[in-house]
């Protein structure tokens, strides 16, 4: 009877198997071995989170023009009317410029009809008011998270004369055409770069310049989206390296600026991050 019952087992297991098989071969061709999927490169969008926002300026955005991140026109710049100033907080000393955000107003009167959300990119910060509590006036004092958005990204979300609304939002993937562009200042002893069109996180951590007599010169942080380097670079042709703050992925752009740039002058590169 033992023996009846572990040879009725075998058979079973035997039967599992050659199912279990012939399911994989269904779906695998022949010889292909299984892999755990690679996980999905570039940015990814966060969470939902609680926070306030506010405005600045007016219809034409005229006010947002400029701002903390030294984006200077925001029109020939690629970003428009749909931008931010961002708290503090969020501001990160000006490593946040750049990102990009969806947000849409919650649970409130003002908000437009079906809720809809708009995507914004931040380019400049909106200081502490510490005459004021954070409560009543001074909402982007830390530690608030607060948004204080043009108004024609504001009047996309909600009724512009509440002034102040509860939204949600999320970092999400700053989608760009074309590669990454640099922006020269200083002079042939000491180069200042702002770098535009970030796509993937939108942020920068670190970035080194190449000349074509030199090898790798780190730059420093100068401010919001701009990095310098104490070096002679007149007369060499261009290169970057480029760190993003959030995802920590490395791109390098070779030959930028041919060996005659000037200051004042846009450079775009072919690589990007995603």
């Amino acid at each position: 009877m033992a023996r009846s019952w572990r040879s009725f087992m075998l058979g079973f297991l035997t039967t599992i198997l050659a199912w279990s098989m012939a399911s994989v071969s269904t779906f695998a061709s022949p010889g292909a071995r299984y892999t755990t999927p690679a996980p999905a490169r570039g940015f990814q969008p966060s969470s939902w989170v609680v926070a306030h926002a506010t405005f600045y300026g007016d219809e034409t955005a005229s006010e947002t023009m400029g701002g903390a991140c030294g984006y200077g026109n925001l029109f020939s710049s690629g970003y428009g009317t749909d931008t931010v100033a961002l708290s503090s907080t969020l501001f990160k000393d000006g490593y946040a410029c750049g990102t990009c955000y969806q947000i849409k107003c919650a649970q409130a009167t003002a908000c437009l009809k079906g809720n809809p959300v708009t995507t914004v990119t931040a380019t400049n910060l909106c200081p502490p008011n510490w005459s004021k509590d954070s409560n009543a006036g001074g909402w982007c004092n830390p530690p608030r998270s607060h948004f204080d958005m043009s108004k024609p990204a504001f009047m996309k979300i909600a009724n512009w004369k509440a002034g102040i609304v509860p939204v949600m939002y999320r970092r999400v993937p700053c989608v760009k055409s074309g590669g990454l562009r640099f922006i020269f200042q200083g002079n042939g002893y000491w180069l200042l770069v702002y770098v535009m069109n970030v796509g993937g996180g939108g942020d920068i951590a670190s970035m080194w310049v190449k000349g074509s007599k030199t090898g790798w010169i780190s730059m420093s942080h100068n401010w919001g989206a701009s990095y310098q380097a104490f070096s002679t670079l007149g007369g060499q042709s261009l290169s970057f390296k480029i760190t993003s703050y959030t995802t920590k992925e490395t791109i390098v752009a070779l030959n930028v600026a041919p060996s005659d740039w000037s200051v004042g002058v846009s450079y775009k590169a072919s690589v990007n991050f995603r």
